[in-house]
């Protein structure tokens, strides 16, 4: 073969090399206790676009207390998706230009493909006899939450309990005396979801952990069953678990439509068992009805419906100056 020829051949080797198509990557950017979701989403994921395209993917994953992630992707962490547990994280991204204004509009169901809600975990054997709210508030119950400037959970958490004193026919001031009280008796706030479940079982600290119903497989999964005991109050929050397109990041990598394609299937049939075996309520009210040990019948109130939305829950309880830092003093 003579100098030419293999010349020639190289040439198109290149050219092949350069026709066929890298393997897209896609970063989705969560909250903190959504770690093991992700990753069966992500496993289930993959050989399904392979299927549907024909083409390759690597799904990567970051995740953190929901605020402080929207702030990484505001300062420019690379996301193609962000999928948080609060709106007011997601709005936030879109106040600064990285998703799109009308990104609850992008998808079904408000751009939430599933919920939760707020429950207690205690010791086994529920040693403090924890039933309800006002459990929470009794000298000598320690309570682990999640500090709500920080963390969507933290938020829900906070505002479940303010709902509990509204939906008892309490008054707002009634219901800023009961967190003052409830504040006090926790020893430090965390600052993400599995850091209070950290706190709680690693290190021991506290009688009860106010965390998301999803958070009862994952603990279940890493410490073991029967660690802990699972109390429904008699009232809780519906939390919505938004998603998003990152606007800036799919245009400078071209990933759009995998990134569309990705958060569509959490709405799928199999999207939504992933989410029920994780313990996150799923929107098919099919699926959801497979699951009756799982989704413990409990009275929801919805953000709206006593805070207006959670922007205007943001301005009135988190912001610098507002309810939250008026009934909290650090320990």
């Amino acid at each position: 073969m003579n100098f030419k020829t293999k010349t020639f051949i190289a040439a198109l080797a290149l050219a092949a090399s350069g026709l066929a198509p890298a393997q897209q990557s896609l970063l989705n950017v969560s909250y903190d206790v959504a770690r093991e979701f992700y990753k069966d989403i992500n496993a289930a994921f993959v050989p399904y676009y392979k299927k549907t395209t024909g083409k390759d993917v690597k799904i990567e994953q970051s995740h953190a207390g929901s605020s402080a992630q929207a702030r990484a992707v505001a300062d420019g962490l690379d996301a193609d998706v962000v999928t948080m547990n609060t709106t007011t994280d997601i709005e936030f991204l879109a106040e600064k230009g990285v998703v799109a204004k009308d990104w609850a509009k992008r998808f079904p169901d408000n751009a939430a493909p599933t919920s939760s809600t707020m429950l207690f975990l205690v010791r086994n054997g529920n040693p403090k006899g924890v039933k309800d709210w006002d459990d929470l508030i009794k000298p000598g119950v320690q309570v682990v939450v999640v500090n709500p400037k920080t963390g969507g959970n933290g938020r829900y958490a906070y505002l479940a309990a303010w709902g509990y004193v509204r939906k008892k026919g309490g008054t707002d001031a009634q219901a800023q005396e009961f967190l003052t009280k409830l504040y006090k008796n926790v020893p430090v706030l965390a600052r993400g979801g599995r850091d209070a479940t950290t706190a709680f079982l690693q290190r021991n600290t506290g009688d009860v952990l106010v965390t998301f119903e999803s958070e009862v497989e994952s603990v279940n999964k890493e410490f073991g069953a029967n660690k802990v005991d699972v109390v429904y109050p008699s009232v809780s929050i519906v939390a919505e678990n938004p998603v998003a397109v990152v606007e800036r990041t799919v245009a400078k990598k071209g990933t759009a439509d995998l990134a569309k394609a990705y958060l569509n299937f959490l709405y799928s049939d199999e999207g939504q068992e992933i989410a029920a075996k994780h313990s996150i309520r799923p929107r098919s009210q099919a699926v959801l009805k497979k699951y009756p040990d799982t989704f413990k019948p409990i009275k929801l109130f919805t953000v709206q419906e006593l805070f207006g939305s959670l922007s205007e829950a943001q301005k009135v309880h988190f912001n610098d100056g507002g309810q939250f830092d008026k009934i909290y003093t650090v320990k």
